[in-house]
């Protein structure tokens, strides 16, 4: 088999197709509408028969947040996968993980909510990835595709950046990006770790303690002096991931005007825009994050030196809006604009409301 094959398919199959030839040792999860096609795609492929990875539907999405936990306690690259309202319930096992510093991949194909919602695509779950959904002082790496490619792409990216730094890592899809369907290039094989090299990688992990001391994961320590290093050290290592991780990509912003901040597919909808707006005159760029934790604050606040304006646009009632502005602390207007209950808006109600706001 080729090492790279172009294939037309979704989103959420890219990512199955990405997880079984960047070296997944297991993935557990729980259909829900707009990801399912994630679990039937890597049940079709059958990876156990070739790659001998683990694709196991667990009976929900606690015990897979808590199977993801296990795993990754003993080195080996798991995933999981789910939508908005799944995701809500595996915020407890992210939190442990977190604590316990083990990696792993949670990807979140957003549908609208709260509640159960909707099954149509929404960026409402920003808060949540980005603020700790869980309990404590804790922060998961986020990244955000706005395409078919990045879907696959990431995947990889999402557990080299995991296990460099012991963290969660979230894909942080939507139903729009999990269901269209685009042309793709798969990533090359790559074998699964053998276990000398997990233990050799990953000296923390529980991988047996012959020749060893036993090794304790846990995020549980009850003397308060203690809890606070603890806690003092994650906080460090936070530092040290906005210092390095943050991501983003820019279009058009060589004399803009005016800039959009927008993730995801929200981003896919203000690139027409843009091209709607400057055949106006309007000079209008994009900004878009890769990241949404690390946020890329600094390099937003460069460039709205230079601007009359900003746009945030997202498939929710504001969210991301709070981070721009908290970038440009008062020094250039933001507004807002986005759809509700699942509607993405046009690239047409973008240009309205960029002129209904600053023209």
């Amino acid at each position: 088999m080729a090492e790279q094959e172009v294939k037309l398919m979704k989103g959420n199959e890219a990512l199955a197709h990405a997880a079984i030839r960047c070296g997944c040792d297991g993935y557990f999860g729980y259909p829900i509408t707009p990801q399912t096609e994630v679990i039937e795609t890597l049940s079709e492929l059958k990876p156990w028969e070739t790659t001998g990875m683990v694709v196991l539907q667990a009976e929900s999405e606690v015990a897979s947040i808590n199977m993801l936990y296990g795993g990754g306690g003993t080195g080996k690259r798991v995933m999981t996968s789910s939508s908005s309202p799944g995701v809500s319930l595996m915020q407890e096992g992210i939190s442990y993980m977190a604590g316990a510093e083990v990696p792993g991949l949670i990807v979140d194909v957003q549908r609208g909510g709260p509640g159960l919602g909707t099954i149509q695509p929404s960026q409402s779950d920003y808060f949540q990835a980005t603020r700790g959904g869980g309990n404590g002082d804790y922060y998961i790496l986020v990244l955000a595709p706005n395409s078919v490619q990045e879907m696959a792409d990431f995947v990889d990216l999402s557990f080299e950046l995991a296990f460099k730094y012991r963290i969660p890592a979230m894909i942080l899809s939507d139903g729009v990006i999990g269901q269209m369907m685009e042309k793709v290039v798969l990533p090359p094989f790559k074998p699964r770790r053998t276990n000398e090299e997990i233990i050799k990688e990953c000296p923390w992990a529980a991988t047996g303690c012959k020749g060893r001391k036993p090794v304790v994961i846990t995020s549980l320590e009850l003397k308060p002096e203690i809890m606070e290093q603890r806690n003092l050290q994650l906080q460090e290592k936070y530092r040290k991931i906005r210092e390095n991780e943050v991501r983003y990509e820019t279009k058009f912003m060589d004399d803009a005007e005016y800039m959009i901040v927008a993730f995801g597919s929200a981003a896919r909808i203000a690139e027409k825009t843009i091209e709607l707006a400057r055949a106006e005159g309007i000079k209008v760029g994009l900004f878009r994050p890769i990241t949404l934790w690390p946020f890329p604050e600094k390099e937003i606040a460069e460039a709205a030196k230079k601007l009359k304006g900003i746009l945030v646009a997202e498939i929710n009632a504001g969210m991301m809006i709070e981070d721009v502005r908290l970038a440009v602390n008062g020094t250039v207007r933001c507004e807002h604009y986005g759809r509700l209950g699942g509607i993405v808006p046009e690239p047409e109600e973008m240009v309205k409301a960029l002129k209904e706001k600053f023209l």
